[in-house]
């Protein structure tokens, strides 16, 4: 293994990292023509994960755009130096937004006949078939839903695709600027492109704040319409931060490991594992809120969300999620010394992203499979090829696509950063 100590390296997108990525998306792809292939209910297990896996890829690239902007709102010095990683999956987040799109418009446009509780025949999309399916809104028709007809305004189809193309769009052009600014600065010096990028970061923290709960309300909360959280945008957006953290955190550690970014030290890993453990007990936080108020306010009528997910099928994941969660990132790195060890940071980091995978599943799943009365479930009608292979494949997309991002740049130092030396002086 070779060192690169240069402030002027580059990253080679070469090797095994390369070929296995590619690997990944083939696997992910054989995974997809298998699910609709198979025909019957595993189309709609396709659908679902689908939908899971391109919403969870949308959510880390957003993180890393998140990232970049509170850094340096709030002037932050110590991040300076492992910035090409979160600009490098931001640079990803237009392909991810563009398959998040075409997911949800196959599954919007695409119908299937299933059986309702009333053991009737109806037609609805195998996505957000809740408030799409025909007739729903209708007061003359047999389908008629007053509650659904009553979020009408905000649950049809214009509107959905204006929220998800609209914000998927800005948070990308965001993303873009703030690289864009990045590289100028590389070449021009100075503070001018600084200040700039300090100024849009201002601008996309108060449009994301108040934006991406809605875009969370309608990506995955509508899936199941007649259920209502405010909480729920905050919980989104706290898996989809620590998600992201998780993946920089990855992608530091293994560029340190391959002889790049050898001015990282066990302070910046430490200010990460810091991030990982504050907001995975943040994450907790907003789960138990949202679990614990609807009891505590006597709202029997919002119970249905967690009575499905206390279903034998799921009850034992559902408490699984709290465990890769919460407990799993207190236990690894409660201590001060745990945040400073690469290898700690790394098995947190893969049992963040596997438990917020998990989390996801619960979020679509339970909304999007329609079981056969009476059926009997087995773990294979749970967690099968269509679950791996997809998750693989996605795995493989943000792979390929970040390293090839983080290749192009010049140097994976942000040389002309007005912090840099206090970055690479960093001490904790």
């Amino acid at each position: 293994m070779g060192t690169h100590t240069s402030i002027d390296e580059r990253y080679e997108f070469s090797g095994k990292i390369r070929t296995w990525s590619l690997i990944a998306i083939v696997i992910g792809v054989v995974g997809v023509a298998y699910g609709f292939l198979a025909g019957g209910d595993s189309v709609q297990r396709t659908f679902s994960n689908l939908l899971l896996m391109s919403y969870y890829f949308a959510c880390v690239c957003t993180a890393a755009v998140f990232f970049l902007a509170y850094q340096y709102v709030a002037q932050a010095g110590w991040s300076a130096s492992i910035l090409r990683v979160p600009q490098a999956i931001a640079k990803v987040l237009p392909i991810a937004a563009v398959i998040l799109i075409i997911v949800a418009a196959a599954g919007l446009f695409t119908t299937h006949k299933v059986i309702n509780e009333e053991g009737h025949e109806e037609v609805m999309p195998y996505l957000y078939g809740h408030w799409a399916a025909h007739g729903l809104t209708d007061p003359k028709s047999e389908h008629y839903d007053a509650l659904i007809a009553g979020k009408s305004a905000f649950l049809n189809v214009p509107f959905f695709f204006i929220v998800i193309v609209g914000l998927t769009f800005l948070y990308s052009l965001f993303g873009h600027l703030l690289v864009k600014y990045s590289t100028n600065e590389d070449e021009l010096g100075g503070m001018f492109n600084y200040n700039k990028s300090f100024k849009m970061s201002c601008i996309f923290l108060v449009i994301f704040g108040f934006t991406f709960p809605i875009f969370a309300f309608d990506a995955v909360m509508s899936l199941e319409a007649h259920w209502f959280s405010t909480m729920f945008g905050w919980y989104n957006l706290a898996a989809m931060h620590v998600s992201g953290l998780a993946v920089i955190t990855l992608i530091v550690l293994y560029l340190r490991n391959k002889g790049y970014m050898q001015w990282v030290t066990e302070n910046h890993l430490h200010d990460l594992g810091k991030l990982m453990f504050a907001f995975s007990i943040f994450w907790t936080y907003v789960w138990f809120s949202q679990f614990f108020l609807i009891w505590y306010a006597n709202m029997p009528e919002e119970t249905v969300y967690f009575y499905k997910r206390w279903e034998p099928e799921y009850k034992w994941w559902f408490w699984l999620n709290i465990v890769l969660n919460f407990l799993a990132p207190l236990l690894l790195l409660m201590s001060r010394d745990a945040k400073r060890l690469g290898g700690r940071l790394k098995l947190t980091a893969i049992v963040i992203l596997i438990g917020h995978w998990l989390d996801f599943y619960l979020m679509v799943m339970p909304g999007t499979i329609h079981r056969h009365p009476g059926h009997e479930v087995h773990i294979w009608d749970m967690y099968g090829i269509q679950e791996i292979f997809i998750a693989v494949g996605f795995v493989g997309l943000l792979t390929f696509f970040t390293f090839n991002s983080l290749s192009k740049f010049k140097s994976l130092l942000p040389k002309k950063h007005p912090f840099i030396e206090e970055s690479l002086h960093h001490h904790i």
